[in-house]
C-alpha cells in the first residue's frame, strides 16, 4: 500500500510525486517544504495499522457544510456552454442548405466540419484559460468567458456564409474552454467531506444543457414560417418578420445568448472568488497568511507532457477521449440522419422534431445518472459498468440503418 505524508499545504505520495486536494491550484505542482514540524507527519507510516487508523480518523471527522448558494451560482454558470453547444444541431444542416450547399453529402460535411470547431477550439484553449486562471483569478477568467459564448452564440445566427459559421463556432469554444475553470471552483469550494452531495448536482448540468439547448434549437428556428399563418396578409409584413425571414435561426442563438448573459449576471454579482490566494479572507488577513503560505509551499507549473506522463491521467484522458468521440459522433451522425430524406437514407425530420429526439436522450441520459447508475454502482464496479457501456456503441451506431428500413416501410 502507498504510503502518504500530510502536510499543511498538500499531500505527498511515497514516491514523492505530490497529490491534488481541494485546495491545490488548477494544474499547479505543489512541492510542499514545511517551515516548522507537523505533528501530524508522525502519521505517515508504511504499516497496514498506521494507514487504517488515519483513514478512521478522517472517517469520522464532520462533514463541511455544503456552499449551497455558491454550488446554484456554479450549475447555472456551468449549464450556459451546453446550451450554446447543443442550440445548433436540430437546424444546422437545414442552415448550410440555406447557404447554397445542396449535395446532401456536401451537407454532412460542412455541418460535421462547423458544429467540430466548437470542440477543436475547446480542446486547444482549455490549457491556457486554466493558467489564466491560476494567475488572475477563476471568477474573472469565468466571466469573460460566459460574457464570450453569449456574444459569439447571438451573432451565429446572423451569419451568411459557412466560412462565418466556423469562424463563430471557433470563438464561441475560445471562450467555451473556460468551463474547466468552473470545474476546478468545484473543487475548491467543496472538500472529501461534502464531495459526495456536491458532484451528482453539478454532473446532472450537462444532460439538463443537452435538453434545453436541443429544445431551444429546434421549437425557435425559422420561426417566420410558424408565425405566417396567424399574420395578416392584407398588409405587409413587418419589420422583425422581415428581419427573420432574411435570419430564419437567428432567434434560438438569441434566446441561447441571454441565457448566457443571465450566467454572466450570476457569475459577477453571486460567485466568490475560490483561488485560495486571492480570496477575501485572504486578503484581509494581512501579509501574515502571505508570509505562511510562501514558507509552506512552493510551487511549480506542471505542463502538458509531465500531466500525461502520469499514468493515472493518461488512462483517464485516453478513456475519457473514447468516450466522447463515441458520444459525440454518434449525436452528430444522429442529428444528420434524422435530417437526410428516407430515400436516401435518413429519417426527413424538421428541426423541430430534431430538437425533441435530442432533447428526450438529454433527458433519458440525465434520470439514468441520477436514478439508475447509483443502484448499479453499488452492485458493479465501476470499470466493468464502463467497459460494458463502451462495447454497446458498435450497437448503438447498427441502430440507424435499422430505423430508415422502418421508415421506408412506413413510407409505402
Amino acid at each position: 500500500m502507498m504510503s502518504s505524508a500530510v502536510t499543511r499545504g498538500a499531500t505527498v505520495s511515497a514516491s514523492g510525486l505530490p497529490l491534488a486536494n481541494e485546495r491545490t491550484p488548477l494544474l499547479q505542482q505543489c512541492l510542499v517544504v514545511p517551515s516548522s514540524p507537523d505533528p501530524l507527519s508522525d502519521l505517515a507510516s508504511p504499516s497496514l495499522e498506521a494507514q487504517e487508523d488515519l483513514l478512521e480518523l478522517k472517517s469520522r471527522r464532520e462533514p463541511s457544510p455544503l456552499p449551497r448558494a455558491q454550488l446554484i451560482t456554479l450549475c447555472l454558470v456551468r449549464i450556459v456552454v451546453p446550451i450554446s453547444f447543443t442550440q445548433i444541431f436540430p437546424y444546422i444542416n437545414e442552415f448550410i442548405e440555406l447557404l447554397g450547399v445542396r449535395d446532401s453529402s456536401q451537407i454532412g460535411f460542412f455541418s460535421g466540419l462547423v458544429e467540430s470547431s466548437f470542440a477543436i477550439s475547446q480542446l486547444l484553449f482549455i490549457y491556457h484559460w486554466a493558467r489564466l486562471s491560476d494567475r488572475f483569478g477563476r471568477r474573472p477568467i469565468i466571466i469573460i468567458g460566459t460574457l464570450g459564448v453569449a456574444l459569439t452564440t447571438i451573432v451565429f445566427g446572423l451569419a451568411s456564409s459557412i466560412p462565418e459559421l466556423i469562424v463563430y463556432r471557433c470563438l464561441a469554444g475560445f471562450f467555451g474552454a473556460t468551463a474547466s475553470v468552473i470545474h476546478t471552483v468545484l473543487g475548491e469550494i467543496t472538500d472529501s467531506s461534502n464531495q459526495a452531495a456536491a458532484f451528482p448536482l453539478y454532473g446532472v448540468t450537462g444532460p439538463v444543457g443537452s435538453i434545453i439547448g436541443p429544445l431551444i434549437g429546434g421549437s425557435l428556428s425559422n420561426p417566420a414560417q410558424k408565425l405566417e399563418p396567424i399574420e395578416d396578409t392584407t398588409r405587409p409584413a413587418s419589420r422583425l418578420v422581415n428581419f427573420l425571414h432574411l435570419h430564419p435561426y437567428f432567434l434560438p442563438g438569441l434566446v441561447s445568448g441571454i441565457i448566457a448573459l443571465l450566467g454572466v449576471a450570476l457569475a459577477y454579482f453571486c460567485l466568490e472568488e475560490s483561488l485560495p490566494s486571492r480570496r477575501k479572507d485572504s486578503r484581509t488577513s494581512g501579509s501574515a497568511n502571505k508570509s505562511d503560505g510562501d514558507d509552506s509551499v512552493s510551487v511549480k507549473l506542471p505542463s502538458a507532457k509531465t500531466l500525461l506522463c502520469i499514468p493515472i491521467i493518461r488512462a483517464l484522458s485516453l478513456s475519457g477521449f473514447a468516450l466522447e468521440m463515441n458520444g459525440t459522433s454518434f449525436v452528430v451522425l444522429f442529428v444528420l440522419f434524422c435530417y437526410t430524406p428516407i430515400e436516401q437514407g435518413g429519417l426527413a425530420f424538421p428541426p423541430s422534431v430534431i430538437g425533441y429526439s435530442l432533447a428526450f436522450t438529454g433527458l433519458i441520459a440525465g434520470l439514468t445518472q441520477l436514478f439508475f447508475m447509483p443502484i448499479l454502482l453499488r452492485r458493479f464496479e465501476a470499470a466493468k459498468i464502463y467497459s460494458f457501456c463502451m462495447a454497446l456503441w458498435p450497437v448503438v451506431f447498427l441502430v440507424l440503418p435499422c430505423l430508415n428500413i422502418i421508415a421506408r416501410y412506413g413510407s409505402e
